[in-house]
């Protein structure tokens, strides 16, 4: 019986060892390392499996879908369809692939189903596979899952392909608030006040979107649904300033600049507009207040000592502290959704750039020095990717860069300009 339990434990230690192995390979990629290389990823077309011999519309339109989603998290870069034929049986190895998306499908009775394999080219096995069944209609939407699936395998953290990009745009002739995907397609126009229309927020569910709108006279605060485009309300319509909510994590109150006894202050609203509490009280100009991840703590800027900075407030509390010290004007502070950075702008020998800085303070690290102006930072819901506003010879489009400074790239080309864009929170 003794022997018995020692070679027992003895294989427990074995299984408990190999699983640590393979957790381990689950979350080996450190993509914030300054030697990290982009994995190179081979995404052929996919194989309509009624109709193997031939290569369709549908077939490209698939793998090119997951070659951009994979290619838009900064740390993939896909190989050219063309080098390999666009074929599944491609020498991975003599294209120079460490993995490979593998996706089949075929039609029945008005569904798809479809089974999408990632592969480790190295290892020679396959490492993530799913079976999806689905209206015809929701192709895409089982594609991005898949490639958000394929980023959580490959470093731990789900991928962000179903995040949207809310941003003011003056393509109609007035600014106002429209919602896309990351890809730039399927754009909607959120509002139609034909008027001035700023600041969207989203809800921590992504349900909801709040803004600022000028067309009734006066900068009023509103509130509406994304699940269609005919309810707006509004929020407050006190007079002077009703600014840039910032969403408490638990949806229940927001924190709002309010200018309706004079000095712009910090005030805490229910989601019907009323006043909870005052947070600031004529200390300077208090605007773009932003939580903390676990909704403990406001960041935002004040010009109490004279120019703008940036602050952290302690918000059951109310202790205030500041954490920026280099620079004379440092605006529109975003707390990273994992706690970490707080990106903000400052402006830099002449010229608006975005700057990170730990929560705690101490010397900010600059993330931009191209030129133009670089304005009005927003985290991704994976915290990897910074979106902000960029103006380049009068014109004005959304970038990304990567949460290290590298990689920055325009974010989708559309008409007019586009500004202070704010990203969604996770899809689920």
């Amino acid at each position: 019986m003794k022997q018995r339990l020692i070679t027992l434990l003895a294989m427990l230690f074995v299984l408990l060892s190999l699983a640590d192995a393979w957790a381990g390979k689950r979350v080996n990629l450190d993509i914030t390392s300054a030697e990290f290389r982009k994995i190179p990823v081979a995404v052929p077309y996919f194989v309509n499996k009624s109709r193997p011999e031939a290569v369709q519309q549908a077939d490209r339109d698939l793998a090119e879908l997951a070659a951009k989603a994979l290619d838009f998290h900064g740390f993939i870069q896909t190989i050219p369809a063309a080098n390999y034929g666009a074929r599944q049986d491609a020498d991975w190895k003599a294209v120079g692939a460490d993995y490979t998306v593998i996706g089949q499908y075929e039609v029945s009775g008005g569904n798809v189903v479809m089974e999408i394999r990632l592969n480790n080219v190295l290892e020679g096995k396959m490492i993530l596979g799913r079976k999806y069944t689905f209206p015809m209609n929701k192709g895409r939407k089982m594609i991005l899952k898949f490639c958000d699936e394929v980023i959580e395998k490959l470093t731990g953290i789900p991928g962000i392909s179903e995040s949207k990009i809310a941003f003011v745009s003056d393509s109609t002739g007035n600014k106002e608030i429209y919602l896309a995907d990351i890809f730039g397609d399927a754009v909607r126009q959120v509002t139609r006040h034909k008027y001035l229309a700023v600041s969207p927020r989203f809800s921590p569910d992504n349900a909801k979107l709040t803004y600022t709108s000028y067309h009734r006279g006066n900068a009023n605060l509103y509130i509406t649904d994304l699940a269609q485009d005919k309810t707006t309300q509004a929020l407050s319509r006190r007079s002077g300033l009703n600014m840039a909510p910032a969403w408490a994590p638990n949806g229940r109150s927001m924190v709002a600049t309010l200018s309706k006894d004079g000095n712009p202050d910090l005030y805490q609203l229910n989601l019907d507009g009323s006043i909870v509490r005052r947070l600031t009280a004529n200390a300077g100009i208090n605007v773009s207040p932003c939580f903390s991840p676990d909704g403990q703590q406001l960041v935002f800027v004040s010009d109490r000592t004279g120019e703008p900075q940036i602050y952290i407030m302690d918000f059951a509390g109310g202790s205030v502290r500041r954490i920026t010290y280099q620079g004379n004007e440092n605006t529109t502070p975003s707390w990273s959704p994992d706690g970490k950075w707080i990106v903000y702008t400052c402006r830099y020998e002449g010229q608006y750039q975005l700057f990170k800085i730990s929560p705690e303070g101490g010397s900010p690290i600059q993330l931009t020095n191209s030129a133009g102006d670089h304005e009005a930072p927003c985290w991704s819901p994976d915290s990897r990717q910074i979106v902000f506003s960029r103006s380049v010879n009068g014109r004005k489009k959304l970038y990304v860069v990567s949460q290290s400074g590298r990689d920055m790239r325009q974010l989708f080309s559309l008409d007019g300009n586009q500004t202070t864009p704010q990203w969604s929170h996770r899809v689920n």
